[in-house]
C-alpha cells in the first residue's frame, strides 16, 4: 500500500488532489496537513510515508524553510514539491535543496501519477524540457543546511528581521518579551555564523522567493 502525505493549505486543492489520485493508486493512503508544524507532526507519527507532496507556500514555508526542514530532518522520504509557479530559478532551487520532482499544479492529474510513481522508483522527475533549462546551484546548499539547524521561533524572528522590524516590534508579533527576542537573535547569529542583523538579512535574501 502507498502512503502519502499531501501538505498544502488549500482544502479544496488537497481534496482535489485526492479525488483524483485514489483511483489511480491501489489501496493508497493519503494524510493531509496544512502548514509546515502539522508536516512535521505527521512525519513523526508516520514513519512509513512513501512520499510527500509539498506546497512551498504553506504557512511557515517561507524562503524554502519548509522543503529545508522536511529534506533535513527526514531525509529518507522522497519531497515533490507542488508549486504554482515554475520559474527556472524556483525550480532550481527546489531541485538543488534536495526535492527528488518539481510538480506545477497545472499539471494534468495523469502525469502527476506518472511523476509520483517515477520518484518512488528513485528517479528525479521535472516537467518536460526543463532538466536542460535548471541551474545547480550549490551555495544555497550551504546556506540551507544553516538555515535547517534554525528553530521554527529562530526563524520567524529571522523573518521579522528581514522584514526591518525592530526588537520591541518583534516582541509584540509573537507575543514574547524583548528579552527573549535578543536571546532568539543571539541563536540566530551563532547558527548562521554572523555577526550583524545585515548579514543574517542578506543570507537569508539567497533563500527568497517573494519576487517569483
Amino acid at each position: 500500500m502507498a502512503k502519502f502525505l499531501i501538505a498544502d493549505d488549500h482544502p479544496l486543492y488537497r481534496e482535489a488532489l485526492i479525488s483524483a489520485l485514489q483511483p489511480l493508486f491501489k489501496n493508497v493512503d493519503i494524510i493531509q496537513s496544512d502548514c509546515l508544524d502539522s508536516t512535521l507532526k505527521a512525519l513523526q507519527q508516520h514513519a512509513d510515508f512513501d512520499l510527500i507532496l509539498l506546497d512551498l507556500n504553506m504557512p511557515g514555508c517561507d524562503n524554502f524553510y519548509g522543503l529545508i526542514r522536511v529534506t533535513q530532518d527526514f531525509p529518507q522520504v522522497p519531497v515533490a514539491v507542488i508549486s504554482a509557479s515554475d520559474s527556472v530559478e524556483v525550480v532550481s532551487k527546489v531541485m538543488s535543496l534536495g526535492a527528488k520532482g518539481f510538480i506545477p499544479k497545472a499539471t494534468t492529474t495523469q502525469t502527476i501519477a506518472n511523476a509520483l510513481k517515477q520518484i518512488m522508483l528513485g528517479n528525479n522527475w521535472l516537467p518536460e524540457g526543463m532538466q536542460s533549462r535548471i541551474e545547480h546551484l550549490a551555495p544555497i546548499i550551504d546556506v540551507a543546511r544553516l538555515v535547517g539547524e534554525l528553530t521554527p521561533k529562530q526563524f520567524q524572528v529571522l523573518k521579522l528581521l528581514q522584514n526591518g522590524l525592530l526588537n520591541k516590534q518583534i516582541a509584540y508579533d509573537l507575543n514574547i518579551t524583548e528579552a527573549t527576542v535578543k536571546a532568539h537573535i543571539s541563536g540566530v547569529f551563532r547558527k548562521l555564523n554572523v555577526n550583524t542583523r545585515t548579514q543574517a538579512v542578506l543570507l537569508l535574501n539567497k533563500l527568497d522567493i517573494a519576487e517569483q
